[in-house]
């Protein structure tokens, strides 16, 4: 995955303006004694904005970007001028992309529209000019306000990619051959397992020009969400998905069974992923005959379900009208989804009574540091 174009999180630096101090400042002319104040605000500093970019489908554009800075604001002048605002930043990324706090773990805001704008991180206010604080009883105010500070943060942005359908299933289970049969995607297929290892999106073409988004996941396998195979990591990308196609292979020894760990497995991710309507489809049903396919569907869990052959194109249509019906339910339509808070890795302790230092060599001098060991399975780099 780390050479891969599919990034879908990265943990990047951000800060925004310093606001300008206010000016302290008298009216000079001549012939005018005692002006009086007349120092300008400061300017306002720049904000750190996440925009949505449809032009954006990965964020492997922020990979090695990752200290986004704005710009402070001017000090105010004198004749009530007031300083220049800094420049706001703008962070373009992929629709459906979250932002998290990377020490808390907290959600901040996510995009889901396309040309969305957010401030992320708002820039510092600009501080007064002594021209604001005169009174009667202080008319030559000898001071003013300084700017507020900027606001420094470490922020993970994660891609969750917008469909109307995920597909669910155990390795093998014949997603990727369904995607390249009912779309002009072409995910890697072969006989082996984690054959996927990044999602994939495809464009399901129905009756009457009408279509559908399709999303293709790793596939998952029991006791992922202890960090078996390749984990959760790729759930986040059916969190927005209106409608789950679990897929379950017809020679499975117990398809009701395989179906449980598969919800079983959701839940540990996201609880709310049970709520989504849910269709089963038993792939290569070509392998059966029709005494085996209606045994078998007398021991299905009570849910739409439908026998489909991605070979020989077996049960496809009826799965897309099946599929469209679902989706066309105003019941299924996704309105929001709440963003769980991401799990924080905190340093590992090292034992007080052993002292274990590195000396590093830097252009400054010999500094020495205790070894403290980080871990973040989602952070490689």
């Amino acid at each position: 995955m780390a050479d891969s174009n599919f990034v879908d999180y990265v943990k990047i630096l951000c800060r925004s303006g310093n606001g300008g101090p206010g000016s302290t400042h008298y009216h000079r002319e001549k012939y005018i004694a005692k002006g009086g104040p007349d120092g300008g605000d400061g300017g306002r500093g720049g904000h750190v904005v996440l925009r949505a970019n449809t032009n954006y489908w990965t964020l492997i554009h922020l990979r090695f970007a990752r200290h986004v800075f704005a710009e402070h604001g001017a000090s105010g002048t004198g004749a009530r001028s007031s300083g220049k605002q800094g420049s706001d930043i703008y962070i373009d990324v992929p629709v459906g992309t979250v932002a998290f706090d990377a020490e808390t773990g907290e959600f901040l805001c996510d995009v889901t529209e396309p040309g969305q704008e957010v401030v992320l991180l708002p820039g510092g206010r600009g501080g007064l000019g002594n021209w604001n604080f005169r009174t009667a009883t202080n008319q030559t105010p000898r001071f003013s306000q300084p700017g507020e500070s900027h606001i420094e943060r470490n922020v993970v942005l994660e891609l969750k990619l917008l469909a109307d359908v995920g597909l669910v299933g155990f390795p093998n289970a014949g997603k990727s051959t369904l995607l390249s049969v009912v779309s002009a995607a072409h995910p890697k297929i072969a006989d082996y397992p984690f054959t996927t290892l990044e999602p994939n999106l495809g464009i399901v073409t129905y009756r009457d020009d009408k279509s559908f988004v399709m999303a293709d996941i790793p596939g998952i396998i029991e006791g992922a969400s202890e960090g078996r195979g390749l984990g959760l990591r790729f759930l986040r990308h059916i969190e927005r998905n209106a409608v789950l196609l679990f897929m379950v292979p017809a020679d499975s020894a117990d398809i009701h069974n395989e179906y449980k760990i598969l919800l079983n497995e959701l839940a540990q991710f996201n609880p709310e992923l049970l709520d989504k309507q849910k269709i089963l489809a038993i792939t290569k049903c070509d392998l059966l005959d029709e005494q085996l396919i209606e045994e078998i569907g007398q021991d299905l869990p009570g849910i739409p379900h439908v026998f489909i052959s991605s070979i020989t194109g077996e049960g496809i249509l009826e799965l897309k009208d099946l599929l469209w019906k679902e989706l066309n339910d105003e019941v299924n339509k996704v309105v929001s989804i709440t963003h769980t808070a991401r799990t924080v890795y905190a340093p590992k302790e090292v034992e007080e009574d052993l002292e274990v230092t590195e000396v590093t060599e830097t252009r400054f001098g010999k500094e020495a540091f205790k070894k403290e060991e980080f871990y973040d399975p989602e952070f490689e780099d």
